[in-house]
């Protein structure tokens, strides 16, 4: 059985790396994660976690336009 945790966390790591180094694809592993974050938050009943996640997504977007804006990604 795939636990959603550990990919989360290696997703998290991952877009990490990818978004130091100015890549466009650690975005859009960022947004799996949060995605998948929202997921676990829903499965175990930690509420708490799908508003956080959803602003998150928000704040990620906004980033991204303002790196396309400046031309760095």
């Amino acid at each position: 059985m795939l636990r959603l945790d550990y990919l989360s966390c290696l997703l998290t790591i991952l877009s990490t790396i990818l978004v130091g180094r100015r890549r466009w694809e650690g975005w859009v592993l960022c947004a799996v994660n949060s995605v998948l974050m929202c997921i676990i938050g829903f499965r175990t009943e930690q509420s708490g976690l799908i508003p956080a996640n959803l602003f998150c997504m928000v704040v990620s977007g906004m980033n991204l336009r303002a790196w396309r804006r400046s031309g760095i990604v």
